[in-house]
């Protein structure tokens, strides 16, 4: 592996015209083909196996007019005080802006009179007009689209309050200027780190091609794959995290053999084939981690993941040759002043223990406190996640700015809490010998179920052997209760179905989220044992151990623990909630510790890989355990403290978006990498390496033989260098001449 990225990065290097022409001409193609390519007309949520998607998918074959997928919208209406919504000037402007709307667009399935339709309040302050479309919220047209914003606004000045609810007028996520500033913050960190503005731009040239090439191709398959717009975001702040830190350790590498004296071109080919190997490796930690999100089976999360995987397999392969290839470009200039200076002169000052040198001593002489202090730190931390609640987003869990969540509140205000996620039932009764009575079976029978406040008449379709019930909750739509409610109506089902053979299902948001996170919760554990298991393997071939591994992995479910207490602790419990913009708590996210766990956990493994192989790479070289830990952290400390650092701030930078399920994603990243990089890699690791000694390096002789030997640590390569273990990092010039003309 080491000798042949060796090749690569000199070949790189050589060539960098070449390399940098061929990955700017790939960022023109992605570039024109997002330009040129069509909107993405749908982003589709499917659970495949759940009783939501059965119904659902009968709805759509049953009820083929009533376009099951489409679009919907509720102009909701609120009286001025003292008034009624039934008063004959407020039914009369209703009534007008209940015309205009079936005028107002051709996608217009239907639209509902609210008087006939029995969406007034029982108090007559609220009524609203519910509004069906013949296509989804993302084909929808700006003519459509501006023809229900402007409804309302005659209403508005007859003293009238009018918001629009539904998943109408859904839009884009703005992300924020936080994002921006994420970017600036990494590259304060570059300059801070390398002193030298030429090798702080460069990790976040490099980076940002990379992630280019890989948010244009998502945008120009999006149309094609059907890839929703969370997903793009999702690759941009990973594909500039892995992508800013994959170019931070090579040219840091790069940085250290210019120091030792190599010519250039010989000092790319070694830090391409020690630091490149680190970077492969982590680079495939991560993307085993983001394509094993396939094993959920959910079409929308698999397709996030494997879009996410692919900017970063971009990130590795731009890592391994364009920044060589910059590198070449940049000459000695990515050295600091002081240092090109100190090289010009031939004179290499003893260097003193930096911060990286002090902290590991002071491990080795307390391993057993430091152990202690960061494990109980971070399990206190994490006893938030005992209490997590899960479900999905909805208009309430938007900010009180937006009309989606003024129209909420309205409804809730005026029907009940429970009217914002309605239950839809729906009964096939073809294989029932008398239908209708099942059906009067059924809505019997949901009514008398606690916490149910009405069942609306039976619809039938055209054929008569489907009927469409729909059940309004007492309370909200991520409540426990609301939850127990769908469950008491399946299990009637069961007892319906062995009466009559009429099948019960029952569907809508609220009964998808449901179904959701139940999915998510019996995917986590095989999951887990799927990404976990791969890497151990991965990580056994490239530190040539059991405990290595074993201690990473144990390291990573404790910093996921913590950041899922801490995710809980400020979106469900509401702790510091404005400081980071979170105005409406509530249940998390049915995806964040299934997705916690496949992102955080790749990124994890990558400090893990930089900062442990360069205390491998030491053992290896015959220095002991004790001064291994001392040398990896001498080296690695503070590039994986400025990598860690950069990727906090770019993952934090999404906090400032208006889409909860991005403010969430962002945050909890963000705190992950902060526990896992500063608590576990930075502090427990060392502490559990120095309490092992020479059985962290241990493996089985059988295993041994078993597992490939992929040189991470560049063994190969200096013997094929003509370089001995304890030799002085310069080699022979026979070897050097051997690999001059690769």
């Amino acid at each position: 592996m080491a000798t042949f990225l060796y090749k690569l990065g000199r070949f790189a290097f050589r060539r960098r015209r070449y390399v940098a022409l061929v990955w700017v001409a790939l960022l023109a193609l992605a570039g024109f083909g997002a330009a040129s390519a069509s909107t993405a007309t749908s982003s589709s949520f499917s659970i495949p196996g759940t009783e939501a998607q059965k119904a659902f998918d009968l709805l759509e074959q049953r009820f083929p007019d009533s376009s099951a997928d489409g679009a919907t919208a509720r102009v909701v209406f609120k009286a001025d005080a003292g008034q009624k919504m039934t008063d004959p000037a407020n039914k009369a402007e209703v009534n007008k802006i209940a015309d205009e709307l079936k005028s107002g667009s051709d996608q217009i399935a239907s639209v509902t009179d609210p008087y006939t339709g029995n969406a007034v309040s029982k108090d007559g302050s609220t009524a609203y007009i519910s509004v069906s479309y013949k296509v989804n919220s993302m084909e929808l047209t700006d003519a459509t689209r501006s023809a229900l914003e402007d409804a309302g606004h005659a209403a508005q000045k007859s003293g009238m309050t009018v918001e629009i609810g539904g998943d109408a007028l859904q839009v884009m996520p703005e992300t924020g200027a936080t994002e921006i500033i994420g970017v600036a913050i990494a590259a304060v960190v570059l300059v801070i780190t390398f002193g030298s503005l030429v090798a702080a731009g460069l990790p976040l040239l490099t980076a940002l091609i990379g992630v280019g090439i890989g948010v244009s191709t998502i945008t120009a398959l999006a149309n094609v794959l059907d890839l929703g717009s969370t997903t793009s975001t999702l690759a941009m702040m990973i594909g500039l995290a892995v992508g800013i830190d994959y170019a931070l350790f090579i040219v840091s590498r790069y940085r250290a053999e210019l120091a030792e004296g190599r010519e250039r071109e010989e000092a790319v080919g070694r830090a391409v084939g020690t630091a490149g190997s680190a970077v492969v490796f982590a680079g495939l930690t991560v993307v085993i981690a983001l394509v094993g999100l396939a094993v959920v089976n959910i079409p929308m999360l698999s397709k996030m993941g494997f879009a996410a995987a692919g900017t970063v397999a971009i990130a590795v392969l731009i890592a391994l040759t364009l920044v060589p290839a910059v590198m070449g470009f940049a000459g000695k200039r990515v050295m600091g002043r002081k240092a090109r200076k100190a090289a010009e002169a031939s004179s290499r000052p003893e260097a003193k223990p930096n911060m990286g040198t002090r902290w590991a001593r002071f491990v080795l002489r307390k391993p057993v406190w430091v152990l202690l202090v960061g494990v109980l730190g971070l399990g206190v931390i994490a006893v938030p996640a005992a209490s997590l609640e899960m479900g999905l987003p909805d208009d309430g869990s938007q900010p009180t700015s937006t009309t989606q969540r003024r129209a909420y509140d309205m409804l809730s205000d005026g029907f009940g809490p429970g009217f914002n996620g309605p239950l839809m039932v729906v009964v096939d009764t073809a294989n029932s010998s008398d239908g209708k009575t099942a059906v009067k079976q059924v809505s019997d029978e949901i009514s008398d179920i606690p916490h149910v406040v009405a069942v609306t008449p039976a619809h039938f379709n055209k054929a008569g052997d489907t009927a469409m019930i729909t059940v309004i909750p007492k309370d909200r739509p991520s409540s426990t209760e609301t939850e127990n409610v769908v469950h008491a109506i399946r299990d009637a089902g069961t007892d319906i179905k062995s009466d009559t053979g009429a099948e019960v299902l029952v569907t809508g948001s609220t009964a998808m989220n449901i179904d959701f996170s139940q999915k998510m919760n019996d995917a986590l554990l095989p999951y887990l044992a799927l990404v976990v298991g791969l890497a151990f393997l991965l990580l056994m071939v490239v530190f040539r151990s059991v405990l290595v591994p074993l201690k990473a992995a144990l390291g990573f479910l404790l910093s996921v623990v913590a950041a899922l207490g801490a995710v809980v602790a400020v979106f469900q419990w509401g702790w510091l909630a404005s400081l980071f913009g979170v105005e409406q708590t509530g249940p998390i996210m049915s995806m964040m510790p299934i997705f916690m766990v496949g992102v955080v956990f790749g990124l994890a493994m990558d400090y893990e890989v930089f900062l442990v192989t360069r205390m491998r790479e030491a053992y290896v070289h015959g220095e002991k355990p004790p001064q291994a830990i001392v040398t990896g952290f001498k080296h690695g400390a503070r590039v994986v403290t400025a990598a860690a650092v950069i990727m906090m701030a770019v993952f934090a930078g999404f906090i400032g978006s208006s889409e909860s399920m991005i403010k969430m994603i962002g945050f909890s990243l963000a705190i992950a990498v902060f526990f896992d990089a500063f608590v576990v890699r930075m502090a427990i690791v060392p502490a559990v390496l120095a309490l092992l000694g020479k059985r962290a390096w241990w493996l089985p002789r059988w295993l041994d033989r078993l597992l490939p030997n992929v040189d991470v640590e560049g063994e190969g390569l200096r013997k094929q260098l003509g370089e001995t273990s304890g030799g002085d990092g310069h080699g022979d010039a026979r070897g050097e001449r051997e690999l001059t003309h690769v």
